[in-house]
């Protein structure tokens, strides 16, 4: 295996996006060809990741995902460059479950076989920081801690206080820190950070960044860390059953949005599309007036179209193409932000409503004070183009949006099984749109269902 090494937080919000985003950019500005990865069902993090390293990051899910595929996924894209870099989700034991690690990080780890780094928030305490370490290096032994890194360290002197007490209480190296500073602080809104898409991140911050983790970060150790992967892993070798054992020929065309108000794919979902027979034809709802040619299905993922509603709502030659396309029975498929755009109207964050291309009867509204979150268990009300009626499947589902209606019982995409088979989602006629984000490695049937159903 390739050298790889888990960059873990040992809670949300210490700050382990910008310290593994800036290694990332550390390692690839050295020479080294880094692969990312992100844990969970993130979208907005790995849009990071690829623009310190050059390539796509990957979301490995334990819970969305069966092991063998996370395995054949990571396997398969690891082994593309000299280092991997995987950044956790949450707090490195939170995940599905209160009382197993089914989706967590370390359940990532430990499948893996890769070795942790754990990062503390040492902004509020010296000595004790040690005793939060220990309590995670001990809470579960079976996982490889290797090492810590701080962050919001004050000073050298605060530093003196926190290093000797972690290294004398737990054995594990502190191979460095971050120092408080603001600009080093990248803005949030409603959904976490501000995907790259929009523009947002200035490549001085990237920089500042970059040559902030190469002065306080021992990397040469790191890397050290991340080759002793390939050494202790368990060897667990991946069964292809993802992606086919040869390539297939093009059978359909399906057009996927992609630009500043869309942006949420798994990429290991768009490579499955195409190695199942897809030609993807990117185009923008925002600036395109049609279809790419010879479509013959649409794929609208999730995004922001709260923040760019007015020109969407613009754009009516867009929206007159979508609706031809939904007459002519193509196939339309659409997660969240799709959702909202395929609705009647949509009101932004001032309250202002827009119309959107109306081709199912959904009116969405920004809300502040519901936040929709969490994974889900899903059964498809009918045959659709990813599931036929009655399969399974799991999901994610991420929005402060909703609804002014339910989904009418005669025309819902699935049944939440795990939230007392709640209905969710619109199909409608040949669209099916839902608020859940599904990864296409979940089945091996979803990605060649979605492209058989677009070529027919």
């Amino acid at each position: 295996m390739a050298p790889a090494i888990v960059i873990a937080g040992v809670r949300s919000g210490v700050g382990k996006t910008t310290i593994a985003t800036g290694i990332m950019g550390a390692l690839t500005r050295r020479g080294l060809s880094v692969q990312p990865f992100k844990a969970g069902p993130d979208y907005i993090d790995p849009s990071y990741h690829k623009l310190a390293c050059g390539v796509p990051s990957r979301n490995l899910d334990t819970w969305l995902l069966p092991h063998p595929t996370v395995l054949e996924l990571f396997q398969r894209a690891s082994g593309r460059g000299d280092i991997s870099v995987i950044e956790g989700v949450m707090g490195v034991f939170d995940g599905h479950s209160s009382l197993s690690e089914d989706g967590s990080t370390a359940e990532l780890a430990k499948l893996l076989g890769v070795p942790v780094i754990l990062v503390a928030d040492a902004s509020k305490v010296a000595r004790s920081v040690a005793a939060e370490i220990l309590g995670y290096q001990q809470f579960d032994p079976d996982l490889n801690i290797v090492g810590v890194i701080l962050n919001g360290v004050g000073s050298t002197r605060h530093l003196d206080f926190c290093k000797p007490q972690i290294e004398a209480t737990t054995g594990l190296p502190v191979l460095g820190y971050l120092p408080r500073r603001d600009d080093l602080v990248q803005p949030e809104r409603h959904l976490g950070l501000i995907p790259t898409v929009e523009g947002t991140v200035a490549r001085k911050w990237y920089d500042t960044l970059i040559a902030q983790i190469e002065e306080t970060i021992d990397l040469d150790r790191l890397i050290i860390l991340a080759n002793s992967a390939a050494s202790s892993a368990t060897g667990r070798e991946a069964v292809a059953e993802a992606y086919p054992e040869s390539p297939q020929p093009k059978r359909a065309v399906i057009a996927i949005a992609q630009d500043q108000a869309f942006s949420f794919y798994y990429q290991d979902s768009l490579d499955l599309l195409e190695a199942w027979g897809a030609e993807l034809a990117p185009f923008s709802p925002l600036e395109d007036e049609r279809l790419p040619d010879g479509t013959s299905g649409i794929y609208l993922g999730g995004g922001f179209p709260e923040i760019f509603a007015r020109e969407l709502s613009e754009n009516k030659p867009m929206h007159l193409a979508i609706q031809d396309a939904v007459r002519r029975k193509v196939p339309v498929y659409a997660e969240c932000g799709g959702l909202m755009y395929l609705g009647q109207s949509l009101s932004d964050l001032e309250g202002v409503q827009h119309t959107m291309t109306g081709v199912i009867p959904a009116v969405s509204r920004m809300s502040s004070k519901r936040l929709t979150l969490g994974y889900r268990e899903l059964e498809a009300m009918s045959d659709g183009p990813l599931l036929r009626k009655g399969q399974t499947v799991r999901g994610h589902e991420f929005h402060w949006s909703t609804l002014d209606l339910p989904p009418d019982p005669a025309h819902s995409v699935y049944r939440v099984v795990d939230q007392d088979g709640r209905l969710e989602g619109f199909q409608w006629g040949s669209v099916w749109a839902s608020y859940i984000h599904v990864h296409l490695g979940s089945h091996p049937s979803l990605p060649r269902r979605f492209v058989e159903t677009c070529a027919s």
